[in-house]
């Protein structure tokens, strides 16, 4: 079916079409075909010296797709002219015409729908994309949508002031990390870089001159890249990761004392005898510590660096750095398969009681805690009654808490733990001086940093060193070589906790390129969906 065209309608739905003359508007099925030709009396510069030129050499049609109208897909099949060039000086002989807003050169598709499919690419990636465009409908393959991506220029940013440095994951499971630039004063990261090498970050910022600040964790890898790339600037350490670095050593610490976490046994003069199961034992996972515990202090006594163990032995860095820092490796493994949570624990006050009752039959003793709603195998409650059947009549002791649990017991606010575990933490600083100690200088540093009292700091220092306790002494020393940076930590406002929650939004975007977030796609969206949400904020604020 031919409809006749309507030059007044046509301008107001494709203005881009007011610089060709419309032969013909065909509805075909659900695509609607406009056929138009180029002027023959209008000049066209060169591309290369701009000299005019009418000279026709040849002619083509470029089938050009367009956005659809009424939910019909539409083709322009355009109808240009290749010309000669008249300037005997310019190497090019001839060239083809291009229409402005509706032609550029090599593209299938007008301005227009390549702008509203870069823009759809650049929100939803390629998956989310391809799904969004055949609903519009202008079908376009995930890999046109991530190659259109691509194809956009960086938006521009300024050198920031205020640099936020972290790292981040490039892929899940592997030992592979990049590294996010953000301005910590609009919040906006500026670059992604491939790696986290102090090289890396130092030649970023010699490119870069001009950063004042820079907000970083307590690695020594941005510290030394910092020093060498912005010599000038102040470095600032992060408060969460210096908390975080003293919550890791108060755990060592607890690691250490886990006996201190059990209750001491009663005194069998006193009360009757109560069944104390063993330990569990970790088995292969305790002897694989084991073994790659003394592999690692053996090369390090032989005078190797802690990444060169880690190229020897195929392990990641910071699992030979773990290594390396413990003493033994008891602490890597202590409360590690003890003490966990288990589908068991809701359903063993019956267990002791049908136990007490004389019902010491597993099988019997399963079924019935499945009728109840458990889970788990049978074997669960055979391993967890096996302990017990020399001495049936009697309770098994209550479950110790965990290293992590007393970890946080220690390292969170005193308000915030509940009286029952405020009590059981206070019976176990009292079997342990070392852990009340250790817990004594925590609240103290925790009061230090709740008021941004860097003049404290020292004090602190020192008496945290005068202790000796394992782990806090390390900690303490680490302050002591990052003093600068800590100091400022504690006496300004400016931290990376705004890197934090771009590296988040970093997540968000590789999980919508589902396994293809290399790092140049994963950098130009990553710079491009900031700069659309900045250019949204401004627009939504001019409307308001």
């Amino acid at each position: 079916m031919i409809l006749a065209p309507c030059e007044e309608l046509l301008t107001m739905l494709l203005p881009y079409l007011g610089e060709v003359a419309v032969d013909s508007v065909v509805l075909d099925g659900d695509l609607l075909r406009i056929a138009a030709t180029t002027p023959v009396a209008v000049a066209v510069p060169c591309p290369d010296c701009g000299t005019p030129s009418r000279r026709r050499h040849s002619g083509y049609v470029r089938r050009l797709a367009d956005g659809a109208i009424g939910g019909r897909q539409v083709c322009i099949e355009l109808v240009i002219r290749r010309l000669f060039c008249d300037d005997s000086d310019c190497a090019r002989v001839t060239f083809a015409e291009q229409v402005e807003g509706l032609t550029v050169r090599y593209g299938r598709r007008t301005p227009l729908l390549a702008h509203l499919l870069s823009a759809i690419a650049v929100v939803l990636a390629g998956r989310a994309g391809e799904r969004l465009a055949d609903r519009l409908p202008v079908p376009v393959s995930r890999t046109t949508l991530l190659a259109l991506v691509m194809a956009l220029p960086d938006p521009p940013a300024a050198t920031p002031r205020v640099l936020g440095v972290d790292e981040f994951a490039l892929g899940k499971g592997r030992n592979n990390y990049g590294t996010v630039l953000v301005d910590c004063e609009t919040r906006a990261p500026v670059d992604l870089l491939p790696e986290r090498e102090a090289a890396t970050f130092a030649a970023w910022l010699t490119e870069h001159p001009g950063v004042e600040i820079i907000c970083r964790d307590r690695g020594g890898t941005y510290a030394d890249g910092a020093r060498a790339g912005a010599p000038g600037a102040v470095q600032i350490a992060d408060l969460w990761h210096i908390w975080h670095n003293l919550a890791e050593a108060v755990k060592r610490l607890v690691s250490r004392h886990n006996a201190c976490l059990r209750d001491p046994a009663p005194d069998p003069g006193e009360t009757p005898e109560i069944l104390r199961p063993p330990a569990p034992k970790a088995g292969r996972l305790a002897a694989r510590v084991e073994q790659h515990h003394r592999a690692v202090h053996d090369l390090l006594d032989q005078g190797l660096g802690i990444r060169a163990a880690a190229r020897h032995l195929g392990l990641a860095v910071n699992t030979v750095r773990r290594y390396a820092r413990a003493d033994t490796w008891q602490e890597l493994a202590a409360g590690r398969w003890q003490n966990l949570p288990s589908t068991l624990d809701p359903y063993k006050p019956y267990l002791h009681q049908r136990w007490r009752e004389g019902h010491t039959v597993a099988v019997k003793l399963h079924a019935e805690l499945r009728e109840r709603g458990f889970t788990g195998s049978y074997s669960v409650v055979r391993d967890y009654l096996q302990p017990f059947r020399r001495t049936p009549n009697d309770t098994p002791p209550p479950r110790p808490p965990g290293v992590r649990k007393v970890t946080g017991w220690i390292t969170r606010n005193p308000d915030r733990v509940s009286d029952e575990d405020r009590q059981k933490l206070k019976a176990i600083l009292a079997r342990c001086p070392e852990l009340e100690a250790a817990t004594g200088h925590v609240r103290s540093f925790a009061a230090m940093m709740a008021i941004r009292s860097a003049d404290r700091l020292p004090e602190w220092i020192a008496a945290a060193r005068a202790d000796e306790l394992h782990g806090l002494r390390a900690f303490a020393d680490g302050l002591m070589a990052d003093l600068d940076a800590v100091v400022l930590g504690l006496s300004t406002e400016w931290s990376s906790g705004c890197v934090e929650g771009r590296v988040t939004d970093i997540k968000l975007l590789k999980r919508q390129m589902a396994g293809r977030a290399g790092h140049p796609l994963l950098r130009k969206r990553v710079l491009l969906v900031a700069a659309d949400r900045r250019q949204h904020r401004v627009t939504a604020s001019a409307a308001s």
